[in-house]
């Protein structure tokens, strides 16, 4: 039996598409496995948003490719973003790539295989290809048993002038919502209990595919009543379109967690039209103001850019002005990045590098009191918690773990103390004791 390894750079979008890659092999008969040095084939699906990710999908091709000589390795495929944006230019730099997979080509893995194993071919498949995965596609879930991400939707509309999502990923394209409920309903058999709903702009969902706007709500209504589903999280949220039936959706239904996810990216009216953003400050402050009132104990979280191009100190201290009175829950802050093809990356007054490091610095400083301060808040007060990881070797068990406010991998951590019998995928009551910048320590509940 072949061997294949995979490794999944960037977004739970792109975990996804790794996920069903991984279910094709499996389907055509190669055994998954987590050691590059004894695979017959290695796969990197790659990101390629920003600088940094460009450059840790670069470093890892090449750390795999030295299983060419190090290890068992025969072909090596570069799937994803990266893919999709640079196809011709990786193969011709790369002579250890044999084949490129751009973002829409997931479903032409085996075929890319055949070439590259089989004839000794290099391929590229990066052409505007829009295929979605569905409920039948076979799909390796490499999330823990009891949690998992749906992809709701693919691709993007809103061209922020700094992004390169609609480049590399096409325009916004919505799943059937029964497929999406007949996919859930299949990992509530096999185990999940926590479902991440993402795209790029999940409120948009079916907006394409129906003549009366947005369907997130009414696929909500559908989910919420499969049994043995106990958490739906919604992640990426895009601010516009969050309509107020969506707001009392979440406020009445247990199951939808008190948690949104809504990148912001600033706060200041004249950059947000610079990066074509839909929304301007007295719109997101109206939104943010009814989600609190009407959503008691939501945890919201945001992220925005620093630098982007001509931001003035003006305009910079209207952020974290903003950023000090809106109080988010979790901020995710990011230095501009200048990304050919886009609007923004041929604008003037690019912002200096020692700048955007400056003033990220000084928002995470103002950010890391807040969560502190926020954490604290929480003392004393009782939640579930959905354990993650046991240690059995303390006197006392000692269990790690995360309640409604904490999404997978982006979030911190809740830190049970006296875990007992726990194990993890349970739920389990915790009163909290202390609160830290990022995680908090409490103590299970008989």
């Amino acid at each position: 039996m072949l061997k294949a390894g995979f490794i999944s750079l960037g977004c739970a979008k792109n975990l996804v598409d790794t996920e069903v890659m991984l279910g094709l092999l499996r389907q055509k008969g190669f055994e998954i496995i987590d050691q590059p040095e004894v695979a017959d084939l290695l796969i990197v699906n790659t990101c390629s948003f920003i600088s940094s990710a460009k450059e840790e999908s670069i470093d890892t091709i090449l750390q795999m490719a030295a299983y060419k000589k190090t290890g068992k390795c025969r072909s090596l495929i570069v799937a994803g973003c990266l893919g999709q944006r640079y196809p011709e230019e990786l193969l011709a730099e790369l002579p250890e790539v044999d084949a490129i997979l751009g973002t829409g080509a997931w479903h032409r893995i085996n075929e890319a295989v055949e070439a590259t194993l089989e004839n000794g071919r290099r391929v590229v498949f990066a052409d505007a290809d829009k295929t979605l995965y569905d409920e039948t596609t076979p799909r390796v879930t490499t999330t823990p048993f009891y949690s998992a991400y749906v992809k709701v939707a693919e691709g993007c509309d809103n061209c922020c002038s700094y992004c390169v999502i609609p480049l590399v990923r096409g325009g916004f394209r919505s799943r059937p919502m029964d497929s999406i409920v007949a996919e859930v309903k299949q990992l509530v058999e096999r185990g999940v209990k926590e479902v991440n709903l993402i795209a790029q702009d999940t409120t948009s969902y079916g907006k394409d595919n129906s003549d009366e706007g947005p369907q997130l709500v009414a696929l909500l209504k559908r989910l919420v009543l499969i049994e043995g589903l106990q958490w739906i999280r919604l992640l990426y949220c895009y601010p516009s379109h969050f309509s107020d039936e969506l707001i009392e959706l979440i406020a009445q239904e247990d199951k939808i967690c008190k948690y949104i996810d809504l990148p912001l990216q600033h706060s200041h009216d004249g950059v947000l039209r610079a990066m074509n953003r839909r929304d301007n400050r007295a719109s997101v402050v109206a939104l943010l103001d009814k989600l609190r009132k009407r959503i008691p104990g939501l945890a919201l979280r945001t992220t925005f850019i620093v630098g982007f191009p001509g931001e003035t100190e003006e305009q910079f201290n209207d952020l974290h002005a903003f950023i000090a009175e809106q109080r988010f829950d979790r901020v995710g802050i990011f230095t501009y990045s200048q990304e050919e093809g886009t609007v923004a990356g041929d604008m003037e007054e690019q912002i200096a590098e020692e700048v955007k490091q400056e003033r990220y610095h000084q928002l995470m400083a103002l950010q890391s009191k807040i969560s502190e301060e926020l954490n604290q808040a929480l003392e004393g007060g009782v939640m579930d918690v959905l354990i993650e990881a046991v240690d059995q070797e303390k006197e006392e068990t000692l269990a790690m773990g995360r309640s409604y406010r904490e999404a997978p991998e982006v979030d911190g951590m809740i830190y049970v103390e006296g875990a007992g019998d726990a194990k993890p995928g349970d739920v389990v009551k915790v009163r909290i004791l202390q609160g830290f910048t990022y995680d908090v320590v409490g103590e299970r509940l008989a």
